[in-house]
C-alpha cells in the first residue's frame, strides 16, 4: 500500500510510525495553525488528513486535497472545525477521538473549579506581585464545595466524569442535556435532570460540557448569566463560543456572578482583554487534554482510524458514513 497521509501538526513518533505502516507520511511540524493557503498546499493529493481542532476543514480544503482523499481524522472529540456535509457530499469519512481525553478534561475542570472557589489563582498572583500580606481570620476567604450544587450542561462522557469527581467532594449533582440520560447513568452519581433555566437558577457551579453547535453558540449569554446566583461560578472546558465573553465579563465586573474558570475562548488564541483585567476569573490556555498520556492516546486513536480506513478494516471511531 502506498497511501499518503498528511498530519497538520506535530504528533508523537509512535503515531507517525503507525501511519507509516500504510504508506508515506507528511508531518507538518510547525506549532501553529496553518493558513488556509498553507493547508490547501499541504493536503494536495492526500489519501488521509490528520487534522487538529483549529484547522478549518471545509469545501475549499477538500477540493485542494482532491478525489484521492478518503478520510479526515480529527484529533479532538468535537468537530465544529469540520464542514461535515462537505465531507458527506464527497464521500470522505470523518473520525474523532472520543473517550481517551475524558479524564484529563475532567481533572482540568476540577482544577479550574478549585482555583475559583478557593481563590488559588488570586493568591498566587498576590505572592508573585510581591504585595505585602499577613494572615488574618478573614484573609482571602473562598467557598467550600461540600453540600453545594453542581449543574452540568451536557451529560456525556466528560460531564459524567466531572460528576464522579464532584461526588467525592460531597457535591450534589444536577444536569441538563439535549436528551435525558439513562437511569443507570443518573443513579451512578445521584444526578437529577433539570431544565436549563432551573439548573442555572439553582446551581452554585455551572460547568459546560456540551458540543459547539448552532444551538449552543452563546448558550451562556446575558440572559442566562442573569439567572445564575450572585455567588455562582461558571466553568467552560467545552468550546469558547458557547459563552458570550462580553456578557460574561460584564456579569463578573458587576458582581452578577462570583467567578469563572475558562480553558477555552471565543477567538483562540486571543483572550478578551476584559477578562484579563478581572481577578475573579481563572484562565488556562486550552489545556483540557494536555497531558503526555492523553495527547499520545489521542494521536494513536486518530492514527488507528486512518489505518482502518486505508487498509479496509474500518475506523475505530467514525463520525459519519
Amino acid at each position: 500500500m502506498n497511501a499518503r497521509t498528511v498530519v497538520t501538526r506535530w504528533i508523537p513518533d509512535s503515531a507517525v510510525r503507525l501511519l507509516e505502516s500504510v504508506g508515506e507520511v507528511r508531518l507538518c511540524s510547525q506549532n501553529r495553525a496553518m493558513t488556509p493557503d498553507e493547508l490547501a498546499e499541504a493536503v494536495s493529493g492526500a489519501d488521509a488528513v490528520v487534522s487538529m481542532l483549529h484547522d478549518r476543514v471545509d469545501g475549499a480544503m477538500l477540493d485542494a486535497a482532491g478525489p484521492s482523499l478518503r478520510v479526515v481524522a480529527n484529533v479532538a472529540v468535537g468537530y465544529d472545525n469540520v464542514d461535515v456535509p462537505a465531507l458527506d457530499s464527497r464521500g470522505v469519512l470523518l473520525t474523532n477521538t472520543p473517550g481517551v481525553l475524558t479524564d484529563a478534561t475532567a481533572d482540568l475542570t476540577f482544577g479550574l473549579l478549585l482555583m475559583c472557589t478557593r481563590r488559588l489563582g488570586e493568591g498566587e498572583r498576590l505572592l508573585r506581585s510581591r504585595t505585602p500580606w499577613a494572615w488574618h481570620f478573614s484573609f482571602m476567604l473562598g467557598s467550600g464545595l461540600q453540600g453545594k450544587r453542581l449543574g452540568i450542561v451536557g451529560f456525556g462522557q466528560i460531564g459524567r466524569a466531572v460528576a464522579r469527581r464532584a461526588r467525592a467532594f460531597g457535591v450534589e449533582i444536577v444536569y441538563t442535556a439535549r436528551h435525558r440520560a439513562a437511569e443507570e447513568a443518573e443513579n451512578e452519581v445521584g444526578a437529577e435532570y433539570l431544565p436549563m433555566s432551573e439548573l442555572l437558577e439553582r446551581s452554585d457551579v455551572v460547568s459546560l460540557h456540551c458540543p459547539l453547535t448552532a444551538e449552543t453558540r452563546h448558550l451562556i449569554d446575558g440572559s442566562a448569566l442573569a439567572r445564575m446566583k450572585p455567588s455562582a461560578v461558571l466553568l467552560n472546558t467545552s468550546r469558547g463560543p458557547v459563552v458570550d465573553e462580553h456578557a460574561l465579563a460584564l456579569a463578573l465586573r458587576e458582581g452578577s456572578i462570583a467567578g469563572a474558570g475558562l480553558d477555552v475562548f471565543e477567538n483562540e488564541p486571543v483572550v478578551d482583554p476584559e477578562l484579563l483585567e478581572l481577578d475573579n476569573v481563572a484562565l488556562a490556555p486550552h489545556l483540557g487534554s494536555a497531558t503526555t498520556e492523553t495527547r499520545t492516546a489521542m494521536a494513536m486513536l486518530a492514527a488507528r482510524n486512518v489505518v482502518g480506513v486505508l487498509d479496509g478494516s474500518g475506523p475505530v471511531s467514525p463520525v459519519n458514513g
